[in-house]
């Protein structure tokens, strides 16, 4: 369909913020910058100021699409080509003028700037480079930008649009590469994984340059002992090692995409080489020293990258879904991997029907765990197995493995290390800090552990304190888990219900209406209660 250039700005905004809504793929800062003299903008470590719409979608930033034509035909895509829908798109100003006055009436503390394919990937990517040239350098916006990486476009155009972005993701979408080629056949896994490898050598490369600038250089340079021309090798030898370690190890990585659940299908080992040799030749570390100083020292992608997967397209597992999150964790350092409960917005025999509505429930444990991966020590393998592949809709998964390994509890609160509390359910990485921390004064009690944060609802169960309980209890798996689950279906019917909630009144609830007795009808009309 033609895109209809006759529209004006706000129509626009209307129908590529609205097609924006399903990508769940962006979040805080995760960076710090102060604003600067002559710019505007800022932004936070401690993230952005959220605010979330009925549907939980975090609104904080300006998210939207550049356009919503798009080359491809996705089947589980609302803006994919074969769908009669109006297409459109901005021009470069008129996403800068958005995000400013946007910005200036305290609407959005940044911009999320994602898009279908233009008539090309190259075409696409240099369209949202131009963007980001004008705000960043034209109108001075100093605060958080998160761009979506286009799938096919030249490394060089990833690597300038590297320098201007704070975060940058390439959705994965999909955990197999099976999926992959049945609901988004114009899409393939190698031109996905591209530029993922490519900023995650970006960002890697550009921590070596500083490692040599501030690190091992540090005391000589101090003393005077440095050559100017000493630097730039050290940088090149530094930059080589690093390459040549990533080469021997890519291999590796493609062959566990092909054994794994994500694997590349038959021909994956030769697929994932091509991938490995042309993101060699083709990585901005190559000339990532030039590009900072082109760009007056901006950091390369400094909030990291993320990627998105949908949950409930195709009949994958969670034990798959973890194991993919882990292995993108583990060989492309990315800070988030985000899930997206799928959603059917196309009529299409090929896509699930899902006649309970979005799966939110397996989306919520899914985070969980996503959480106990990144945070709290634990591997897919220790969560999940062939054998039991998916979660425990009553039990969230940290409460879910304790249960499965009593054996290894209770844990006495006033000798076990950190590691062994981040295990105890009803225990954050905050509360565990603060008991190693407060442990040093003197002996702990329960009491002192619900001052600390601690859950003792779940943890009670799992922790002693000087060799005692908080109550008498049998330590059987039965028994604990019929305690935890009370707490814990009150959370399963708010997700699986979060559509039902209303304003209470006091004649009514939950859409309970009692019938009017006589004498209410006599007080209503005299007023004599």
């Amino acid at each position: 369909m033609l895109i209809q250039e006759e529209l004006d700005i706000q129509e626009k905004l209307k129908i590529l913020s609205d097609a924006a809504k399903y990508d769940v793929s962006c979040s805080s800062s995760g960076i710090a910058r102060k604003g600067k003299k002559g710019t505007i903008g800022n932004t936070l470590a401690a993230g952005i100021c959220h605010s979330f719409a009925a549907d939980g979608r975090c609104i904080s930033l300006l998210k939207i699409l550049f356009t919503n034509q798009c080359i491809f035909d996705c089947r589980y895509c609302v803006n994919r080509r074969s769908n009669d829908v109006v297409r459109t798109a901005f021009t470069p100003e008129e996403v800068c003028t958005l995000t400013i006055e946007f910005y200036r009436r305290n609407y959005i503390e940044g911009l999320f700037l994602s898009s279908g394919i233009l008539h090309s990937p190259d075409y696409t990517m240099e369209q949202i480079y131009q963007t980001l040239v004008r705000l960043r350098n034209e109108y001075r916006f100093n605060g958080y930008i998160h761009v979506k990486a286009i799938p096919g476009a030249a490394p060089e155009l990833i690597e300038r649009v590297g320098f201007l972005a704070d975060r940058m993701s390439v959705n994965l979408e999909l955990p197999t590469a099976e999926g992959l080629s049945r609901l988004a056949p114009g899409k393939t896994r190698e031109k996905i994984l591209t530029p993922m490898r490519q900023v995650q050598r970006g960002i890697a490369a550009q921590n070596l340059k500083a490692l040599n600038d501030f690190g091992g250089h540090a005391n000589r340079k101090q003393r005077g002992l440095i050559d100017p021309r000493e630097r730039s090798v050290g940088l090149t030898n530094a930059w080589q090692d690093f390459s040549h370690h990533r080469r021997e190890t890519i291999h590796t990585d493609i062959r566990s995409w092909e054994s794994g659940p994500a694997g590349f299908g038959k021909n994956g080992a030769a697929k994932g080489r091509e991938i490995g040799m042309a993101d060699t030749i083709a990585h901005p570390g190559r000339n990532v020293w030039s590009s900072l100083q082109m760009t007056n020292q901006r950091s390369f992608v400094p909030a990291g990258q993320s990627t998105q997967l949908i949950v409930g397209a195709t009949p994958e597992s969670d034990y798959h879904m973890i194991r993919v999150a882990e292995a993108l964790y583990q060989n492309y350092d990315l800070k988030r991997v985000f899930y997206s409960a799928f959603v059917r917005v196309n009529d299409d025999s090929m896509l699930p029907s899902l006649p309970g509505g979005p799966p939110l429930l397996r989306e919520h444990r899914l985070y969980q765990a996503d959480w106990l991966l990144r945070f709290y020590g634990f591997g897919a393998e220790e969560l999940l197995s062939e054998e039991r592949p998916n979660f425990n809709i009553l039990l969230d998964p940290k409460c879910d493995w304790a249960l499965r390994h009593l054996e290894q509890f209770p844990v006495e609160v006033n000798r076990a290390d950190y590691g062994t509390l981040l295990r105890v359910p009803g225990l954050g990485v905050k509360s565990a800090r603060r008991i190693v921390a407060a442990r040093r004064s003197g002996a702990l009690d329960f009491p002192d552990l619900k001052k600390m944060g601690v859950v003792l609802k779940r943890a009670m169960y799992f922790l002693t304190c000087s060799g005692r309980t908080m109550m008498p209890f049998s330590l059987n798996e039965n028994y604990i888990t019929s305690q935890l689950v009370g707490a814990e279906h009150k959370k399963i019917w708010d997700i699986e219900n979060h559509d039902s909630y209303r304003q209470l009144s006091l004649f009514d609830d939950y859409q309970i209406v009692a019938p009017v007795s006589g004498e209410d009808r006599v007080s209503a009309v005299t007023g004599l209660l």
